[in-house]
Formats: C-alpha cells, sequence, structure tokens
C-alpha cells in the first residue's frame, strides 16, 4: 500500500502535470509544422529520408490520432482528475467553515486592536453583518466570509480542462471529415453519407486595389434519403451548418475542360481539377492527368513556367500522358495545343477556379465547449472573487479585529489598514 500511495502522489503532483504539459506542447508544436496524412516517400522527398523515419516512428502524419498524443492527453487528464480528487475534501472542509462557538483557527494576515467598532470595518471591507456568538472563554465574537466560491477557482479550472481535452481528443478520433471539390454546376457525393453537395455559385470577392477579400461558396445539399434539400454560403471563417456536417471553406484553385476526340470525332468531354485525370472511354489503360493550371503563364529560363497573373488571357496546361501506368510524356501546352497520342487528340480550354469544400461532423464539440465555458467560470472564480474571512474578539472593553485571505498580499493588508485605522487606537501586521 505505501507504494500505492507513492504512485497516486506523484500522479497527482503538480510536477507531473507540467511534464505531461511540455510534452503535449511540444509535440503538437512538432505536428502544426509537419504536414498531414502523406506517406513516406512524400516525407523523404520534402525532407529526408531520416526525417521521414523520425516523422512515421512518431507519428506524426497522423499527430492527433496517434498513440502518443492520446496517451499524454490521457495522462493529463488522469493528472487532473487525481489533483481535483486529493483537494475536494480539504475545499468542502474550507466552504463549510464556520465556528459557532470556537474561533477560527487560521492565522491571520491582518489585525488591528483596540477597535472600537468593529462592525464598520466589517462593512469596510464589503462584508454582510457578521454573525455574533460567545467563545468557550466566554468571549464575544464577530465572524463573517465572503466570496467563498473563489476557493474553487482552481478546481473548476482543473474540472474545465478535463472535459476540454476529453471534447477535443474525442471528437479528433472520432470525428467524420469529407472533401468536396469542383466547379459550379457539378454535384459530388460527400462520402458514405447519403448526401449530395451542388456547387451552385464560387467567387472570389475582391478589394479595390486587387487584393482578395473573401472566397464565396453557394452549395445545395440534398439527403437522397429523406428527399430533402437545403441551401447554404459558405466562406472563409463563416462555415455553415447542414443536416448535422458543419462545412467549412478549405480552398481553391484551377479547373479546366478537356475535350477527347477519336479520328477527329468527338468521344469524350469533362472539367477536371488540378490533380484530377481523364481515362479514354475506349482505351482505359491511356490516361492524361492535368498537373498544372496556368491562367496566364510565362516561360522563365532557367525556372520554368511562372503565373504572371489571376486573369485567365494566356493559359497554360502542365499534362503528364500515362500508358498502362506508365509515364508516356511531360509537357506543357500552350493555350488550346493539342496533344495527340496515336489517334486520341486531348484539348484543354475555359481556365476556370474550383472551390474546395470540408465537410466535418464532431460529436463531441458541445463537450469541447462546455470544457472552455467550464474553463472561464473557473478563471473568473479564481482571479475576481477573493476570498475574505474577518473576526472579531471583544477583549478588554475593546475588540482586535483579524482577517485573512487567501490572496492578495500587501494589498489586502492595506485595505485592512484603512477600514480598521479610523475604528482604533493602534493597529499591527502579525
Amino acid at each position: 500500500m505505501p507504494n500505492m500511495k507513492k504512485i497516486w502522489k506523484f500522479l497527482s503532483s503538480m510536477g507531473f502535470a507540467i511534464f505531461l504539459l511540455v510534452l503535449l506542447a511540444a509535440y503538437c508544436a512538432l505536428a502544426s509544422v509537419v504536414p498531414q496524412g502523406e506517406d513516406y516517400a512524400w516525407y523523404a522527398q520534402q525532407y529526408s529520408p531520416r526525417i521521414a523515419a523520425v516523422i512515421l516512428l512518431l507519428h506524426l502524419d497522423d499527430a492527433f490520432h496517434s498513440g502518443f498524443f492520446i496517451a499524454l492527453s490521457g495522462f493529463l487528464i488522469l493528472n487532473l482528475l487525481a489533483c481535483n480528487l486529493v483537494r475536494f475534501p480539504a475545499l468542502l472542509r474550507q466552504t463549510r467553515q464556520a465556528p459557532k462557538t470556537g474561533l477560527p483557527d487560521a492565522p491571520a494576515e491582518a489585525q488591528a486592536e483596540g477597535v472600537r467598532d468593529p462592525t464598520a470595518v466589517f462593512t469596510a471591507l464589503g462584508l454582510a453583518a457578521p454573525r455574533r456568538f460567545t467563545a468557550e472563554d466566554g468571549r464575544e465574537v464577530l465572524y463573517a466570509v465572503k466570496h467563498r466560491a473563489g476557493l474553487w477557482g482552481p478546481w473548476v479550472c482543473h474540472l474545465g480542462m478535463v472535459l476540454l481535452i476529453l471534447g477535443f481528443g474525442l471528437g479528433q478520433a472520432l470525428r467524420q471529415e469529407y472533401t468536396i471539390y469542383g466547379v459550379p454546376g457539378q454535384t459530388r457525393p460527400i462520402g458514405d453519407t447519403g448526401l449530395f453537395a451542388t456547387i451552385r455559385d464560387f467567387r472570389v470577392e475582391t478589394r479595390p486595389d486587387g487584393s482578395v477579400e473573401q472566397y464565396v461558396s453557394d452549395i445545395t445539399v440534398r439527403d437522397t434519403v429523406r428527399g430533402e434539400s437545403r441551401t447554404a454560403s459558405v466562406q472563409v471563417n463563416a462555415p455553415a451548418r447542414l443536416f448535422g456536417l458543419s462545412f467549412y471553406q478549405n480552398s481553391t484553385g484551377w479547373a479546366a475542360r478537356v475535350r477527347v476526340t477519336k479520328a477527329g470525332e468527338p468521344l469524350q468531354e469533362e472539367i477536371l481539377c488540378t490533380g484530377e485525370s481523364v481515362t479514354v472511354a475506349d482505351k482505359p489503360e491511356l490516361e492524361v492527368l492535368l498537373y498544372g493550371v496556368y491562367p496566364d503563364y510565362e516561360l522563365v529560363p532557367g525556372e520554368g513556367p511562372r503565373n504572371r497573373s489571376d486573369t485567365p488571357s494566356h493559359p497554360g496546361y502542365l499534362y503528364i500522358a500515362y500508358y498502362m501506368g506508365q509515364i508516356l510524356g511531360m509537357n506543357l501546352l500552350d493555350g488550346e495545343e493539342p496533344l495527340v497520342v496515336d489517334e486520341y487528340t486531348f484539348t484543354f480550354s475555359e481556365p476556370q477556379t474550383y472551390t474546395l469544400l470540408q465537410a466535418k461532423r464532431d460529436a463531441f464539440a458541445w463537450l469541447a465547449l462546455l470544457g472552455a465555458g467550464v474553463l472561464t467560470i473557473g478563471l473568473v472564480l479564481a482571479f475576481y472573487l477573493q476570498p475574505v474571512k474577518v473576526w472579531a474578539v471583544e477583549e478588554d472593553g475593546g475588540w482586535t479585529v483579524r482577517a485573512k485571505s487567501r490572496r492578495g498580499g500587501v494589498l489586502f493588508r492595506q485595505r485592512f489598514d484603512r477600514a480598521a485605522g479610523n475604528q482604533s487606537g493602534s493597529h499591527e501586521e502579525p
């Protein structure tokens, strides 16, 4: 049992909490600079094979679902709960503490002797009318306390942090997230939800100086099971909520129309967003990927293509052609310059911006919000409610007034001296 007590004491200690917070902060800081969800080859290309191996070893590629993050968060929750359990009985006793016959046993922080009217001191310190009783030794005693709730500030803060971490952790681990992208007029399925999103319009709003002010997507979401449709506008920092999903304006990019002909006869026509490919209908082993769109490009010697502006005045299309998974070629097409592969001709045109939206369902967002609210209440209790205890004892025809405040220090003693100075012949600090 002594070992269990030592373990419990360690788990509920402030030192263990600080150690966990430092580890958690360091891990989250690393995760914030590492792009999430990529594979080893991508990290090795961006950094180095050694750094890529470290990223995968520490699960920084999916940080908030990793065992490290879950374990650190779990231990932090355990520590906060242990702290609260250890402190609860003492806080309860302090809250209920109200002597009926004896004097408070807590040492005073300020004291004044020879006070003529002790009730005026209580009033000056903002305490309600004190309770009067007779001590065991026969002396008259006045006693009052205010802001007892302030004792619970740190305890409530710990509880709020537990709820906040639980809400965030469970939300990250169990949330559903889907990506929808396309140009106006396109309809995309939203994962396996049975919902479909139609992009009715997408616009980039600019300021008078030409800089981007806002990205706006007008969407209609249709529930095929219930036969219901709802519309909304999604903007940066202004998500929309439809059918229990939150829709966020995440990004934008360029798309283009591709036309495929066979021996001069139209075969198929599609709109491709950057990164998408077209597979020839009657020859599926032939595929062309739209790798990049330059709405107004120029070729820079030694550097390659770059955009002069976002106005589609001189478009260029970077493509990669594949046959049976092998690269046939890669090049930049100038305007509607055709790409000819055997009897097939590919022509890109009509560069236009597409929108990329994220749809999320977080079943535990309410728990995180509740934790934030409880944490705010705890901070208010801790910083704005100063527990104060004052008692006065009748001695030799006068009164000795003592006071204690858990916070305030010198400022509280100065307030006490001002309140007691006008009522006593002398005052002192013990």
